[in-house]
């Protein structure tokens, strides 16, 4: 029988248990000598990273796949044909050197040397270097100050141990180098300050044993987010295969050793996204002529003869950037609305698709809400966003109550939001709460003219958008307009925290890791890392030009112009956005009168990785919910809000 009580006060099977058991991730899938390897986030493992061949673990705990190039890391792993047999090299995170070791009998041991200082050298974008003898890649060195002492190269890690040579330093930022099927040359992508790599970025190609490059694509208004050799055709030169954006759409293009680009199949249509981490694939080629794409995140078939791209028809709607192809079967990381992310093997001439690890959901599907994707009308034009609205077969609200609506904000905030199950949402929906999750403008999928509504304009456009959607569902009855709330991470936690202080849309906001104060998150002696320490520039404005839109629009300066309480969540070893803004922030907000929290978390960086942190943060959460719009959730410790 059903039950009638409040929307927030519903019982759920989906707990912040299964939300922490969810939340590691499948990452870097690949194939290799018939097998299919990839590396896999254990939240229950003190979120260490773990690497896997065919669904068995190759090493055990404390070993952690991961590395901190650009701090976001990168692609941790390759492996190698080598004249002893396959090899696998990793980067570990506790040293972050690169370690290698035999499949069969995993017993890792060093290539490259002992850390001088406490940061040292890192390592990431891994790939096979000319004759399976040499691990190539991206080393960046830290040689003082972690935050401005930053340097950047193309290297060779003999596998025999012996010294680490440099290829090439074309830029300050690059991914790694990727080897011709001929063995004679390599290419790569680079960008400089103030760019970031979505602005815009290079392809460079040189021949091997020179750093001397040629540059064949790209530009400061044109961004190049991957570049592989094409199939060696007879009868056809060398060629790259490379996603850009020269008219505006990141399509995929065979470009020549002499620089003249040919674009496969022309259209308003995005089949690359943006370089957070090195390594992405977008694209994998099939056969000559055709390739497995990535449209929007869609899985989809580009044929270069007809100049089309075809959707694959399958049930999972969104692919990872981590395919690969080996005869007709792509392998990738996929996802669906009711269906969390698992490795899997589609064959495109029957359409058979393997999961190759588990994909069921771990709870009863009649309790996962349905996204519905909706275009919602914003100031600068269409927003759009998944609505996923409270679901519970077990209950319902009393007549005329409308549910109370948390306004979710991805983070980048050259980023987006993908309809796939999130269990963090599905535990809010499944207690009465609806989510709406915004892709404003800024967001990737949309095209470069959609991410550049945010130039110069973040903490405008991005606030103006959420608050729109949020409006729009209270005007139209489908959330309680007095029980609106925000919520989200990083760049979102910036966008949360600058709704409250600009707007008067939410009763109260929940910020994670954010960036509070813009003029101490940009510049040399700003408080984030190397790679976004310009960001900024570009979404506000340069220094002193810009100096009173920093003031203007950081939360840090507007506390007393908060609309409602908020919860403050922050990672202690955030590199990223370091606590010290959230601490100066929760500091600010004593004795105002304005009810928050400020919670704290030893051991995690940008984002959470422990099941503990995360069982933590999602209780949290439900408990402010809940004293701040209206309801009594069952089943979690209270918040201790002070004032």
């Amino acid at each position: 029988m059903v039950k009638i009580a409040p929307y927030g006060t519903w019982t759920s099977p989906i707990d912040a248990a299964d939300a922490a058991a969810a939340g590691g991730g499948l990452q870097w899938v690949d194939l290799h000598g018939g097998s299919t390897w990839w590396a896999e986030g254990r939240p229950a493992e003190g979120g260490r990273v773990a690497l896997v061949r065919d669904g068995v673990d190759l090493l055990p705990p404390p070993w952690n796949a991961r590395n901190r190039v650009h701090e976001y890391g990168g692609r941790p792993w390759v492996a190698l044909d080598t004249p002893e047999g396959t090899r696998v090299a990793f980067t570990h995170w506790d040293d972050q050197r690169v370690y290698l070791f035999d499949p069969e009998r995993p017993e890792p041991a060093a290539i490259t040397p002992e850390p001088e200082r406490r940061h040292g050298h890192r390592y990431a974008d891994l790939t096979a270097g000319p004759g399976g003898t040499e691990v190539w890649c991206v080393r960046e060195s830290v040689t003082g100050d972690a935050r401005t002492d930053i340097r950047r190269d193309l290297v060779a890690i003999p596998l025999d141990g012996s010294p680490v040579r440099v290829l090439a330093s074309s830029h300050h930022f690059m991914t790694g180098p990727r080897v011709s099927p001929d063995g004679t040359h390599y290419a790569w992508i680079g960008w400089d300050h103030p760019n970031m790599p979505w602005d815009g970025s290079e392809l460079c190609v040189a021949p091997v044993g020179s750093g001397e490059h040629r540059v064949l694509a790209g530009g400061p208004t044109e961004a190049v987010c991957q570049v592989e050799w094409d199939l060696p055709v007879d009868g056809r030169p060398p060629a790259l295969l490379a996603i850009t954006d020269p008219d505006g759409w990141w399509n995929l293009f065979r470009i020549g050793l002499d620089g003249v680009a040919t674009n496969l199949a022309p259209g308003e249509h995005e089949l690359g996204g943006p370089l957070w981490r090195l390594g992405h694939r977008y694209f994998a080629t099939i056969s000559p002529g055709r390739h497995a794409v990535l449209r929007a995140g869609a899985l989809a078939v580009l044929d270069e003869r007809s100049g089309t791209v075809t959707d694959v028809d399958t049930d999972l709607p969104v692919w990872h950037s981590q395919l690969a192809v080996h005869d007709g079967v792509v392998v990738s990381g996929a996802a669906g609305p009711r269906a969390e992310a698992s490795v899997v093997a589609l064959d495109l001439s029957t359409g058979e698709l393997t999961h190759l690890t588990s994909h069921a959901a771990t709870v009863d599907p009649a309790y996962l809400p349905v996204p519905v994707e909706r275009v919602f009308a914003g100031p600068d034009g269409d927003v759009p966003a998944y609505v996923y609205p409270p679901t519970n077969p077990d209950f319902a609200a009393p007549q005329g109550e409308l549910p109370p609506f948390v306004v979710h904000v991805h983070g980048g905030p050259t980023g987006r939001s993908m309809a796939v199950l999130d269990l963090e949402l599905a535990y809010l929906t499944s207690r009465g709460v609806g989510v709406v999750s915004v892709n404003y403008g800024g967001s990737t999928g949309y095209g470069r003219a959609f991410r550049e509504r945010l130039r110069e304009q973040w903490g405008v456009v991005d606030v103006n958008d959420c608050a729109a959607v949020a409006q729009a569902l209270a005007d139209e009855g489908t959330a309680d307009g007095a029980r609106l709330a925000i919520r989200g991470g990083s760049a979102g936690g910036w966008t949360s925290a600058a709704s409250l202080t600009s707007v008067k849309t939410y009763r109260s906001g929940m910020v994670a890791f954010p960036i509070l104060d813009l003029a101490g998150w940009t510049g040399d002696g700003g408080e984030t890392h190397d790679f976004e320490s310009r960001y900024v520039e570009g979404l506000v404005g340069r220094l002193p030009e810009a100096a009173d839109r920093y003031v203007e629009r950081s939360p840090a300066h507007r506390t007393r112009h908060l609309a409602g309480p908020v919860l403050l969540l922050q990672g202690l070893e955030d590199e990223i956005c370091p606590p010290e803004q959230a601490e100066r922030f929760a500091a600010d907000l004593a004795g105002t009168g304005i009810a928050h929290a400020f919670l704290t978390f030893e051991g995690e960086q940008h984002g959470w990785r422990k099941a503990e942190t995360i069982i933590a943060a999602l209780e949290a959460e439900l408990s402010f919910y809940g004293q701040t719009l209206g309801f009594v959730p069952g089943g979690v410790p209270v918040l201790e809000l002070r004032s």
